[in-house]
């Protein structure tokens, strides 16, 4: 009997569950519900069964709705009854305009000029660009319009006008051909101070490669690219000095930021590459070396990319001896480079500097004139607690290739001492060379002190001051260069640039002359 008396209670709670669960349940198929539809400018109401999407709501209607269309709510949601569709109609298309591009115009100041006079050297002339624009419209109006390509049909020229600003200082008789930049142009001197020429006047040098052949007949150098700095950086180009109307002659190469340099006793050029990088510094070294003739042909590649050791995103550098051998510096030490086989072989280990910034050190490298040696910069230990590559020691070192010895010539010279060697002399019977370099004013701050120039024998004897006077401001960090060979013994000059203004300072008494005055000297070199 009590078991019987629980079956009317157990048959109650069987019917309400049920109730709740049919309670629950989605509306039944086949029941239709209203919704009302606004698209191409008007509003309709249509019936679709109960459970229809978005989309199915407007086949229903009869709207077709294109890849781009878009709805709210969404084409995937599903539709109650009284709701509201909105569909906007979304429409792509690409239009494409010339555009003008105006010419600049360059200001050039001339020393070979009387002062407030002015000359026109090159007419501007606009270029022309084509650009393609991506538009989009929503129901007929324009949201967004955005470049999507470009190409310059023709580029445009800038205007060049020279502005005198001549100079009252005594020329100098001078040998072989001096080149500088000024103001992104390349300027050369011949037989005196006196006689200056522009030999390539478009404004964009960008003074990262500025080299003369052995016999001052090319210069080779770089122009800031006019591609954005992430795509690329710059590009490698030579001129021929002696002609009076320069024509510029590519190199086939791109993104050169460290090193190109004239290979002896050929008509190449080699050079090393970067990738341009959005992030600072703004490329990842290839740490590769290439080779291209200044007549013509595709580049050969000499080395291949590498790491480049510790902190070699930043790159590394090379030096040709005379007789054609290459040195190679990075962060991490020095060597030479075998360029047959394309493989480096290593000298000597240096404790790389950490800089904790975006920029990496290299060693200066600079071969003897004789090729029997090789200057470079060492990074020298502190005392404990400073660690190796915390030290801000360095040193000006050599080793001699006659018995690979390896000694140190100058303490604390300072990371930028930029060792520079004289062309050889004779004195007696005896071929000697002088060494040139910087020594750092303050030692323990060499990376952001000036510097003054130096001169010493090439085994490190009578080492002596140049310039500046002790009195004055320093130098920046540069490599000094100088003058070839002019036949004087003892009359060899090293050029500088002191304030942005060329100086030559005489390499035995040191008798500075200052060349120029408009500040606007960046780059140098002299063969």
């Amino acid at each position: 009997m009590p078991r019987l008396g629980l079956r009317p209670r157990l048959f109650a709670a069987i019917i309400f569950v049920a109730s709740l669960a049919a309670s629950c349940r989605s509306p039944q198929i086949g029941s239709d519900i209203t919704v009302t539809i606004i698209a191409d400018g008007t509003s309709q109401q249509t019936d679709v069964p109960s459970g229809s999407t978005v989309s199915q709501a407007l086949q229903s209607a009869g709207i077709a709705a294109g890849n781009l269309d878009r709805a709210e709510p969404p084409f995937y949601a599903i539709v109650n009854d009284g709701d509201t569709i909105a569909l906007t109609r979304v429409e792509e298309k690409f239009e494409t305009e010339q555009k003008i591009i105006p010419s600049e115009r360059q200001v050039i100041r001339n020393e070979t000029l009387p002062e407030g006079e002015t000359r026109l050297v090159q007419s501007g002339v606009n270029g022309l660009e084509d650009i393609t624009y991506r538009i989009i419209l929503e129901d007929g109006v324009e949201i967004s319009r955005t470049v999507v390509k470009s190409a310059v049909l023709k580029e445009a020229l800038p205007e060049i006008v020279m502005v005198g600003a001549q100079s009252a200082y005594a020329p100098l008789d001078i040998p072989g051909t001096l080149a500088y930049l000024s103001g992104g142009n390349a300027w050369i001197m011949e037989g005196s101070t006196a006689n200056r020429r522009v030999i390539v006047g478009t404004g964009d040098l960008d003074g990262r490669i500025f080299t003369l052949s052995p016999n001052g007949e090319y210069l080779v150098f770089t122009r800031k690219s006019t591609k954005p700095a992430d795509q690329e950086i710059n590009t490698l180009w030579a001129v021929r000095t002696r002609n009076l109307d320069p024509k510029l002659i590519s190199l086939q190469a791109k993104n050169v930021v460290h090193f190109a340099a004239w290979i002896p006793g050929s008509n190449s050029v080699a050079y090393s590459t970067v990738e341009p990088r959005s992030a600072a510094p703004g490329w990842q070294a290839n740490n590769d070396l290439y080779r291209v003739s200044i007549t013509g042909g595709a580049p050969r590649r000499l080395l291949h990319p590498n790491s480049g050791g510790v902190y070699g995103w930043w790159g590394m550098s090379f030096a040709y001896a005379p007789d054609g051998r290459l040195a190679y510096a990075r962060p991490d030490g020095i060597g030479l480079v075998d360029q047959d086989g394309g493989y480096l072989k290593p000298m000597l280990e240096i404790t790389p500097f950490n800089t904790h910034s975006d920029w990496a050190w290299i060693p200066p490298i600079a071969w003897g004139a004789d090729g029997n040696s090789l200057y470079f910069v060492s990074h020298a230990p502190a005392p404990a607690p400073i660690s190796g590559e915390e030290s801000p020691y360095f040193d000006l070192s050599a080793v001699s290739f006659s018995n690979e010895a390896s000694v140190s010539i100058v303490e604390s010279a300072g990371m930028f001492s930029y060792p520079s060697v004289s062309p050889i002399r004779s004195i007696g019977q005896e071929d000697s060379f002088q060494v040139a370099f910087l020594q750092s004013i303050f030692i323990e701050q060499s990376n952001t002190s000036r510097y003054r120039l130096m001169v010493m024998d090439r085994d490190g004897s009578n080492r002596r001051m140049l310039f500046p006077p002790v009195d004055a401001n320093g130098i920046e960090p540069q490599v000094p260069v100088w003058s070839p060979a002019s036949g004087e013994a003892g009359r060899n000059f090293i050029a500088i640039v002191y304030q942005g203004n060329l100086w030559l300072v005489d390499g035995e008494n040191g008798d500075a002359n200052q060349i120029t005055g408009d500040g606007l000297i960046g780059e140098i070199d002299w063969k």
